[in-house]
């Protein structure tokens, strides 16, 4: 469940949309050899690598004996470009396994941008013992009263097994729009949300990510990383491996972008708002970076619990408000201009009765986004005024 965002599902109508599927039967040596050349995308942005040791041993155990693994849905959005929909991490346990190693915990957001920016991991980082551990099965438990026989195994020391793990195949489903039009965005997300129906589905913001590919959604893993947000405002350090914090980051850029074209849920209106970076420039991706760290240094002097309202986590309503406030005057203007935000400005909008109408019931409405928002605004210039 998303801690920090409280969006609404969408769906959208894709029985015009015309597809073809072709299936491809892929052998484990092409398919690293995919991953390797590029050909299969997957963009450490898309999401983090979420399997445990012990959940990807009994990947590699199933191939080794024989077992069907779930097939993998890949959408190819241009010649020998494939997108990965679903089965990244099925793909990347493959990938980490041949190369002998697995990524730690806690280095798995670094490694999603060394391998975004060189589309692998180049071997100096795949050696090193700061982001990876040996990846040696993990496989407990007995066999017909034995020791399972490849539990401690890698991929040098399978021996003769190396040669049938090389040759098992995974079922490949290529899909692939028939025509080109308006609604492809819409029907695509809806695709990627029907189709990624592994163990482990992917959150919108994943699918946003890999759909809605841009200059400017790649810059919000930076932004994420900014400290004033991790430790002040989010009071977590570690990022979100499912990128709920990237989703929260989106939506208030979103919305102090172009709050005029929200309509009646929030997935629907960052589908639209992802989509249309795509056309951003580098100068608008500047911007909001430029604007999201000022307001960072304006919030510098605040403590964890100024932006929470009882629950023991960021508030996204009074947060997406507050930076709105802070931040619309200068997304008109275009001119990077944020007030200092402080504790007493906080509390009187936490205290203030329309704020607290438009925050607690029926909060996606528009109606009340547009309540909350505005209010924050003028409590805020009044704030300002009085001091």
């Amino acid at each position: 469940m998303n801690d920090i965002t409280d969006q609404e599902s969408e769906s959208y109508p894709i029985n015009e949309f015309q597809l073809t599927t072709t299936p491809n039967d892929f052998n484990i040596s092409t398919i690293i050899s995919f991953i390797s050349s590029k050909v299969f995308k997957i963009p450490a942005f898309q999401r983090h690598y979420v399997w445990d040791i012990k959940r990807a041993s009994k990947l590699i155990e199933s191939l080794l004996i024989g077992l069907p693994i779930p097939q993998i849905f890949l959408y190819e959005s241009g010649k020998n470009e494939f997108l990965v929909i679903d089965g990244q991490q099925r793909l990347m346990t493959l990938y980490y396994f041949v190369n002998g190693r697995f990524p730690k915990k806690e280095k798995r957001s670094e490694l999603r941008t060394i391998f975004d920016k060189q589309g692998h991991i180049p071997d100096e980082i795949m050696q090193d013992d700061t982001y990876f551990q040996r990846f040696n099965l993990r496989l407990d438990g007995l066999v017909d009263g034995q020791d399972n026989r490849f539990n401690g195994k890698n991929y040098k020391t399978l021996g003769d097994n190396q040669m049938a793990l090389n040759l098992a195949t995974i079922r490949n489903m290529i899909i692939k729009p028939v025509t080109k039009d308006d609604e492809e965005d819409g029907a695509m997300f809806e695709i990627f949300n029907r189709l990624n129906s592994g163990g482990m589905n992917l959150t919108p913001q994943e699918i946003r990510m890999s759909l809605y590919h841009s200059n400017f959604n790649v810059s919000l893993i930076k932004l994420n990383e900014n400290d004033v947000w991790r430790n002040v405002i989010l009071g977590k350090n570690i990022v979100d491996m499912r990128l709920n914090d990237v989703e929260a980051i989106l939506r208030t850029l979103a919305m102090v972008h172009c709050r005029e074209k929200y309509k009646t849920t929030i997935s629907g209106f960052l589908n639209s708002f992802s989509n249309a970076t795509k056309s951003f420039t580098q100068e608008d991706t500047d911007f909001f970076k430029e604007l999201w760290n000022s307001f960072m240094l304006a919030c510098d002097g605040l403590k964890v619990e100024d932006f929470r309202t009882g629950a023991n986590r960021l508030s996204i309503t009074l947060f997406e408000s507050v930076f709105y406030a802070a931040c619309r005057s200068s997304v008109e203007q275009r001119i990077v201009a944020v007030p200092p935000i402080t504790s007493e400005y906080l509390a009187i909008l936490k205290a203030d009765q329309k704020f607290i109408e438009a925050s607690t019931d029926k909060t996606t409405r528009k109606e009340s986004v547009v309540n909350r928002t505005d209010r924050a605004r003028d409590l805020l210039q009044e704030f300002i005024n009085a001091q």
